[in-house]
């Protein structure tokens, strides 16, 4: 599982929590079957979009940003949300992957 990257001198405001995952549907299952909401925002990658079609990119022209496509998914993200509802979403990941 891959999270997303801060240096240290910065910091970040998560509109979404994205994290990347090679068995990224069974993730989603599995927290959702256990109440952990879960969304996929970027389901496509930009090259295979409509509204770039006419560019003529194809499958495998960038493997990278296909593979991410496939992989990234949005944990919950939420103003009010406790750090005890963040160590159940973590909990559950670890969960999943033990």
């Amino acid at each position: 599982m891959v999270v997303p990257y801060r240096e240290e001198h910065n910091k970040h405001v998560y509109n979404q929590f994205t994290i990347r995952s090679e068995k990224r549907d069974e993730l989603c299952k599995y927290l959702n079957e256990n109440g952990i909401p879960t969304a996929i925002h970027y389901p496509i990658s930009l090259h295979k979009q409509e509204c770039f079609k006419s560019l003529g990119y194809k499958d495998g022209d960038f493997p990278v940003a296909e593979r991410c496509a496939k992989e990234v998914m949005s944990l919950p993200m939420f103003p009010s949300m406790s750090e005890g509802q963040q160590d159940e979403v973590v909990q559950t990941i670890r969960n999943f992957f033990k």
